[in-house]
């Protein structure tokens, strides 16, 4: 590659510039004639998504480069109906290791997601509006996290690291309009989620997320395996051999396993033992099977309005009288789960976990 990250030979030296990253979310402007002329320099983050050369072509393609690899999680976290590509890059000459079903990347890795809203969601492949792209980069300390926006004629995103919001309209799968008010959180929100043991971290690359089969270039393969073939991945040893999550979407599947699946990626990353609900006592892994930490009859800790009129987080066999599709279905502050990344109700993530209650007993 030339002009780009690898053609550097990825320098993780990483120097990374300072910003003052404000609270508050701000209107969105991309346009900036001064970064016109960036060139690829090694040092992270660059101000311009194009100057990574991560993609080939049209930058709104997003048709990814041989060095950048497309992966998806068995089930996606819900951000307002966006729909998302993912990709992860590895430096040259490093992999990621798996011990003990956990996955450590090297240095330098980048991990790169864009959100974007078809025109009409019945015809997923037609016109579509990208919003933002948002890299992790596994820098020298850790994980650091950068959110680009994209300007109105779709030609480039830029890094906005104060986050923004933009209105948003599109058809539905009804046929319906919608309009909504998209808010791309700010860089310091990002470890509001990304938060692991008070570290900024992954959500979506876990090895129970990518423990199934993607459509790839060459063919359909699990990608933990096409990760191992391809010198990026060790300590893969069979798909069976790992654990492995299912999409939730999927009504074919079992309703406790698809409830499971969508509580462990839309909440467990906070409501963990190693996240900032740790203290709440109300863990949503899928592994998960202990009846109280996942909420039956369970009183909640200092929830505050979040518990509205109710006493348990779930109550068996009575969804409408527990807390926990109570706050998933509001989109009030105090009281909506989770308490980013969304400013509409996930209608049929609430109805199935609503089934999911009400089918205990």
């Amino acid at each position: 590659m030339k002009n780009s990250i690898w053609g550097f030979n990825l320098v993780i030296a990483l120097l990374f510039a300072t910003f003052a990253c404000k609270q508050e979310v701000s209107e969105v402007s991309v346009d900036e004639p001064a970064l016109s002329k960036e060139v690829a320099s090694g040092v992270f983050p660059y101000g311009r998504l194009s100057t990574y050369g991560f993609f080939t072509g049209e930058l709104r393609a997003l048709n990814p480069v041989e060095e950048v690899i497309p992966y998806k999680p068995a089930s996606s976290l819900f951000t307002d109906y966006a729909m998302k590509s993912r990709f992860v890059f590895f430096p040259e000459g490093k992999k990621a290791v798996l011990t003990s079903n956990e996955l450590d990347f090297p240095q330098g890795t980048i991990l790169i997601k864009n959100f974007y809203y078809p025109e009409d969601f019945r015809k997923p492949e037609g016109k579509r509006r990208i919003i933002e792209t948002r890299l992790m980069i596994h820098e020298e300390n850790g994980w650091g996290a950068y959110p680009y926006i994209w300007n109105e004629s779709q030609t480039e995103a830029i890094l906005k690291v104060v986050g923004g919001q933009m209105e948003v309209s599109f058809t539905d799968y009804s046929g319906k309009d919608q309009v909504i008010n998209y808010i791309v959180p700010n860089k310091n929100q990002c470890k509001t989620c990304h938060n692991k043991n008070e570290s900024l971290a992954p959500i979506g690359v876990k090895v129970q997320h990518l423990n199934n089969e993607l459509e790839f270039k060459s063919g359909k393969e699990n990608q933990l395996a096409h990760w191992t073939k391809l010198g990026k991945l060790e300590g893969f040893e069979s798909e069976s051999a790992h654990p492995a999550m299912i999409n939730y979407e999927d009504s074919s599947l079992p309703l406790d396993d698809r409830a499971m699946a969508y509580l462990d990626i839309n909440c467990s990353h906070c409501h963990s033992a190693v996240g900032p609900a740790s203290t709440s006592g109300l863990f949503l892994t899928y592994d998960q099977t202990d009846p109280l930490k996942l909420g039956e009859y369970k009183i909640p800790v200092a929830a505050g309005n979040g518990a509205g009129s109710f006493d348990f987080d779930i109550v068996p066999g009575k969804a409408d009288a527990s807390i926990l599709p109570f706050r998933m279905n509001s989109t009030e502050v105090g009281i909506a789960m989770p308490e980013l990344g969304r400013t509409t109700v996930h209608k049929e993530g609430v109805q199935l976990i609503k089934d999911w209650i009400n089918g205990m007993k």
